[in-house]
């Protein structure tokens, strides 16, 4: 156990790993910029209330990419995954709320078990979790046709929650990075599964069981796609099996921009919702542009390409 507890990091190494997350937060703040210099009321705490609400969902969605692909998986089915949590939502937790809490556990264990056959059968990843990814959108379809729905009333109370002073969706933007970085960085669960990515001979020979720290990583990444359903669905009000399918790519941009690697053996939470924030922001800055909606995600390509060669150079530097 002790050889995979890295070293405390010489202070060029740590800026070295923390660099691509200071480039996205660079970037996250000149959009703030654009948007108050474009619409004042941005920086009020309403103002950043709407901004920032739709990209919750999204950050939480992207740790729990961070989290697979810190054991070296990619998950291609995290958007379907989160389309069929808001379904359940507003179907089950409404008609029989035990029922649909017992099918919310279903839906985590059977990431666990998801996990559980890429390693025992040594299927990829990105296979294993694309064929999932039509089962999650065959289970939506089967629930709830067509989009539609309510949602239970504790959760359109805790979407529509708006404390004083404070912008409602940074809490549980902070609180999901606060509990992920104590899992991922400060516990031995987390050790192992960065193991698992980084050198899985080295957890071998420490006596650890890959196959748990694999379960364990997708039963996280499963719990906080509940989450991140949960929350969508207490903001759009209904079910919509569809309504997160832009989430699979983007919560991967999201982790690399705010430092992970597709290699494995790295989580880096704040950065992953830095980057998940940034890329939320995007659509914002180009509505209150009056860009036109079909030149809009050849936009957004662009502003990710720029702030991922920010980090290609930053990173040069620092070598």
């Amino acid at each position: 156990m002790a050889q995979l507890l890295a070293p405390a990091l010489p202070d060029r190494a740590r800026m070295r790993r923390s660099a691509p997350a200071a480039v996205s937060a660079v970037a996250l703040i000149a959009m703030l910029c654009v948007c108050s210099s474009l619409q004042p009321g941005v920086l009020t705490v309403e103002g950043l209330t709407l901004v920032l609400s739709a990209t919750v969902p999204l950050v939480i969605a992207a740790q729990a990419q961070m989290t697979l692909m810190a054991v070296g998986d990619i998950d291609l089915g995290i958007g379907n995954f989160v389309g069929l949590v808001t379904v359940v939502s507003a179907t089950l937790l409404v008609s029989s709320p035990l029922v649909g809490v017992l099918v919310l556990l279903g839906l985590v264990a059977a990431y666990a078990v998801l996990g559980l056959l890429i390693h025992l059968r040594e299927v990829p990843a990105l296979i294993a979790t694309l064929g999932a990814s039509f089962v999650w959108l065959g289970l939506g379809l089967f629930l709830l046709p067509t989009p539609g729905g309510t949602t239970p009333g504790w959760l359109a109370s805790f979407g529509a929650w708006q404390p004083a002073g404070f912008p409602a969706p940074l809490l549980p933007i902070l609180v999901v990075a606060l509990v992920v970085y104590l899992l991922s960085a400060r516990s031995a669960a987390g050790v192992r599964m960065r193991g698992l990515g980084s050198n899985p001979v080295a957890l071998r020979r420490a006596g650890l069981r890959p196959l748990t720290s694999r379960v364990i990583a997708y039963a996280t990444a499963g719990a906080l796609g509940v989450l991140s359903g949960l929350v969508l669905a207490s903001q759009t009000g209904g079910g919509d099996v569809s309504s997160a399918s832009s989430y699979t790519l983007m919560t991967v941009a999201a982790v690399i921009l705010g430092g992970g690697s597709f290699s494995g053996g790295n989580a880096v939470p704040w950065g992953a919702a830095i980057g998940g924030v940034t890329l939320g922001l995007v659509s914002v800055v180009l509505s209150l542009l009056d860009v036109r909606s079909d030149m809009q995600s050849a936009v957004q390509g662009v502003i990710v390409l720029a702030v991922l060669a920010g980090r290609v150079v930053v990173g040069k530097v620092l070598r």
